[in-house]
């Protein structure tokens, strides 16, 4: 409207600056007062102009700002829009949270951007990020900006105070049961969101100790929101290393027991949360055998039957990390890992992690008998025909020949064997160049003895 009205105004200066030069050209009496107004219309006109341009440029301006693509590393990997809730995953990666937890929930383990394996499942907010999106927001004049939500972590900024740490650990201690929920609720805040509340988690004492008190395990397990939040906050202090090095220090069994049990809880979450726990825990060698010996073996094996999605990313991490030792490996087998791993093979979920897992099994006597009873010669090498990873073609070959090189026959009952095998020699890794080459080699000659016998016969 103003910039109409600016329009209308400067159109009647013209007017009368055209009437008032006409005066002048005839009028010889007044002509230096019509001079002086003629004077006065032209500034009038010229600032007028001058305001025009001012606001003309402010308006471009401020379209331009309004349309302004946001920058790349304000948008979500997987969706490519402006993140309203970035968080961050295991790989280091930040993505919008609704984008990355439908990835996960599909069933896919690799990280979208840099496509590595991804060791749990497990979302820290990234409210760096988060801020400087609501800022370039602001500046921008966009209307989408991500909602602030304060929280006590947002108070205590971008470190937490050993001192205030110390103090909502006693609090864990508490006799109150509403004292110890808010004081576990805030931990597991501070935990998940500032990496300096990880790092003094493992520094303080007795941290652990206090996180894994006796009444309060013994409240967990009346109480499901408490026994996520505490299961929650050992997950957010696995990730930290020196925090993994420390829980299981000197071989204390109290938070493996918990997350043990907890694998078996009736919430979902907290299942997933204990799996993500201990898969991050089991990357340290020296914890492998303490999880291995304390029973955690079985409810993984047994949560990752149910299926979950996310749990069951978790599960077949840490299955994978615990069957590196050959005790892990035994108790795996007497648990039946192999028949739920091959149960998911053929239902096509997780291929990637259950053809490694039934890999690390393969040098077991059981574990082969196991699998020659479900016919997976046949299936994993149905399976390297099919448009699957190099990684897993290399593991189905790498399988096979550990069932039939000493036996090729195997292979012989496989109509479609030369051709899964021979296709391998040629475009796959160099590992499954050369297990394919030895099996079809072995195949060959069996195929040559047999036909020199039957000519011998014939003779």
């Amino acid at each position: 409207m103003e910039k109409i009205a600016g329009k209308e105004t400067a159109l009647e200066l013209k007017k009368e600056l055209q009437r008032v030069t006409e005066a002048l050209m005839v009028d010889d009496d007044d002509d230096l007062e019509i001079t002086d107004y003629a004077i006065q219309t032209l500034c009038a006109l010229k600032e007028l102009k001058l305001k025009q341009s001012d606001f003309d440029q402010g308006f471009m301006k401020l379209k331009n700002l309004e349309f302004q693509e946001p920058p790349q590393e304000f948008r979500c990997p997987i969706s490519g829009i402006l993140m309203k809730d970035p968080v961050v995953a295991a790989s280091g990666q930040t993505f919008e949270e609704l984008s990355i937890r439908k990835w996960l929930n599909e069933g896919n383990t690799k990280c979208p951007q840099t496509h590595q394996l991804l060791p749990h499942t497990l979302l820290i907010p990234n409210y760096s990020i988060k801020n400087m999106i609501i800022n370039w927001c602001k500046a921008t004049s966009r209307g989408d900006a991500p909602r602030t939500s304060p929280t006590r972590a947002d108070e205590l900024g971008a470190n937490v105070s050993r001192e205030h740490q110390m103090e909502l650990l006693e609090r864990l201690s508490s006799s109150s049961l509403p004292d110890q929920m808010a004081a576990v609720k805030e931990l597991r805040l501070l935990t998940a969101r500032l990496p300096s509340a990880r790092s003094l988690f493992g520094e303080i004492n007795g941290a652990t100790s206090l996180l894994l008190s006796p009444l309060l395990v013994e409240r967990c397990y009346s109480d499901a929101a408490l026994y996520e939040d505490v299961v929650a906050t050992i997950l957010n202090i696995s990730t930290d290393h020196s925090c993994k090095m420390k829980i299981l220090e000197g071989r204390s069994t109290s938070a493996v027991s918990f997350l043990s049990e907890a694998l078996r809880s009736k919430k979902s979450e907290t299942r997933g949360h204990a799996a993500a726990a201990l898969s991050a825990l089991s990357t340290v060698d020296s914890n492998k055998g303490v999880i291995g010996e304390l029973g955690a073996v079985k409810p993984l094996i047994k949560l990752l039957e149910e299926g979950h999605p996310l749990a069951s990313i978790d599960a077949a991490s840490a299955i994978l990390n615990l069957c590196t030792l050959i005790e892990n490996r035994e108790r795996a087998l007497s648990q039946g890992v192999v028949r739920v791993v091959i149960d998911k093979i053929e239902g096509g979920v997780l291929m990637n992690e259950m053809v490694e897992i039934l890999e690390r099994m393969c040098g077991h006597e059981r574990a082969v008998e196991e699998m020659e009873e479900r016919d997976m010669v046949s299936r994993l090498l149905s399976i390297v025909r099919d448009d699957v990873g190099e990684r897993s073609k290399e593991k189905c070959v790498a399988i096979v020949y550990s069932m039939c090189y000493s036996d090729p026959r195997k292979l012989e009952q496989v109509p479609y064997a030369r051709e899964a095998l021979f296709g391998l020699t040629k475009t796959g890794t160099s590992r499954a160049k050369r297990k394919a080459t030895a099996l079809l080699q072995r195949l060959n000659r069996l195929t040559n003895s047999t036909h020199d016998f039957w000519v011998g016969l014939s003779k």
